[in-house]
């Protein structure tokens, strides 16, 4: 077990892997920004979306073109600082290198025209923009502004925060709306909503899942020995199987979903004759671990 854990966890801490990941995050990010969009004037959430309604203002109000890097960054720094202290210094180094490089290609890419179909430049860039924040994630870093806090959130309140996130962002909309229409605002809501369902969906460590194994009692402790490799811990029922008779032991756990498949063929080795039911959980109360971020 523990040797398929190392194999799982390389390439999330290989400096080079993490870095390569990254670098194209950004890259799709911004490529996105100056595509999706700039054509439907959308804002997407977080600090971007503040970044981009400040240039709007600027360039519609003021007749000035500010550039994106300077106002990006200016935000992040606070939630950066907060991020070192609570969520991890690696973490963190590698979420700043996320956010300089989105700064720096979004000022570098010029502007793409790809659809004028308002719809679809909601729900593919909504898409788009939700896989490149995603792939930061996936390397246990972030693309930084409200993830920072989203993430703090989740691991000290252990609460799903990417909703909240979005209601937060709807609130800068409804500024955007009253500068600069109401569709404006509408279709980036839209666009925000597909980006966050497809965070939700691919975030690694916002998904959970309950094990219901039964196994013979002198198997049990290998079954068991398996989950706790992964520091969760499990409740052991015993109990007799309706179709032979026999004492049996179910063990109950509620782990990581990114760890089900791995643990389900050691679980195998430990008893041929286990059998896994895997529960889809939406919601855990209490005390659950969660690897740390660096």
């Amino acid at each position: 077990m523990k040797q398929t854990i190392r194999e799982r966890s390389f390439w999330q801490e290989s400096v080079a892997v993490r870095v390569l990941v990254i670098t194209l995050s950004a890259f799709l990010y911004a490529l996105n920004f100056k595509s999706f969009v700039a054509a439907g004037n959308l804002f997407p959430g977080g600090f971007a979306g503040m970044t981009r309604l400040i240039q709007r203002v600027a360039v519609v109000y003021l007749d000035v073109e500010l550039p994106f890097s300077p106002i990006n960054l200016m935000f992040n720094a606070i939630p950066a600082i907060i991020s070192f202290k609570l969520i991890g210094k690696k973490f963190t180094l590698y979420s700043c290198l996320s956010i300089v490089l989105t700064s720096f290609f979004t000022d570098l890419i010029p502007s793409i025209d790809i659809t004028e179909d308002i719809l679809l430049v909601c729900v593919f860039g909504g898409m788009i923009n939700g896989f490149s924040l995603s792939l930061c994630l996936l390397v246990r870093a972030t693309s930084g502004g409200t993830d920072f806090i989203a993430i703090a959130l989740s691991e000290r309140k252990n609460i799903d925060a990417w909703n909240y996130i979005l209601c937060g962002n709807v609130v800068m909309l409804v500024v955007a709306g009253l500068l600069f229409g109401w569709d404006t605002a509408l279709y980036s809501i839209i666009f925000q909503f597909t980006s966050t369902q497809i965070i939700r969906l691919m975030d690694p460590d916002g998904r959970r899942s309950t094990l219901f194994i039964v196994t013979g009692r002198e198997s049990a402790a290998g079954v068991c020995a398996v989950i706790q490799d992964t520091h969760h811990t499990a409740t052991l029922i015993e109990g007799v199987g309706l179709y032979n008779g026999e004492p049996c032991v179910m063990v109950y756990s509620v782990v990581e979903n990114s760890r089900v498949r791995a643990m389900a063929q050691q679980i195998r080795q430990a008893d041929p004759k286990a059998f896994v039911n895997v529960v889809p959980t939406a919601r855990v109360v209490g005390r659950f671990y969660r690897r740390p971020r660096d």
